[in-house]
């Protein structure tokens, strides 16, 4: 089963040696053979929202919801239980910074026929 391991976080918490820890925990993903992929994502204030609304295309600088966390990244991993995929969540640098969210990820490669 995949799971995705989405990183909320105030990057304004970031502390020495945070990176380190994240060397550190993906290292320690691959050499489970859990990690499928993973990515930072480029600050908040780079981002755009895009919204249809009655046919109208409305475009957004900046995100959605103005909050002090925000996603800052990400983990796929196939493991072999939520409770494993909680182990894994729990070990992120950000999760005593932040928030992690766990999400299942839908397969549809048996839906078609892969």
């Amino acid at each position: 089963m995949q799971y995705l391991l989405l990183i909320h976080d105030d990057p304004k918490d970031y502390y020495d040696g945070l990176y380190e820890e994240y060397g550190a925990y993906t290292e320690a993903l691959q050499a489970s053979g859990a990690l499928v992929g993973a990515n930072q994502l480029q600050p908040v204030d780079t981002a755009t929202t895009v919204r249809v609304r009655n046919d109208e295309t409305l475009v957004t600088d900046g995100p959605f919801i103005e909050t002090k966390e925000a996603l800052g990244g990400y983990y796929l991993i196939e493991v072999e239980s939520l409770d494993e995929a909680l182990e894994w969540a729990a070990k992120l640098p950000s999760a005593r910074i932040g928030h992690i969210e766990v999400r299942p990820v839908v397969s549809r490669a048996a839906e078609v026929g892969a």
